[in-house]
């Protein structure tokens, strides 16, 4: 069996998030970041522990969903 729907929205997220942490870096790495440093580095310090959650989350429900 594939991807529950959960699974795939717990990926998704993941996606999105680590989107943001990548963003982050490179708008306090190259210049002004638009939200001001502050809202920059906590949307990059947030985002780093929620995608590593968010992907376990995601693989454990297919390890879960496979048996």
């Amino acid at each position: 069996m594939g991807m529950t729907p959960k699974g795939g929205l717990y990926l998704a997220l993941c996606c999105v998030s680590a989107i943001a942490a990548v963003g982050s870096v490179f708008e306090l790495g190259y210049g002004n970041p638009t939200y001001g440093t502050t809202a920059t580095a906590a949307i990059l310090v947030l985002s780093i522990p929620i995608t590593g959650l968010l992907f376990w989350a995601a693989v454990q429900d297919t390890k879960a969903n496979q048996k």
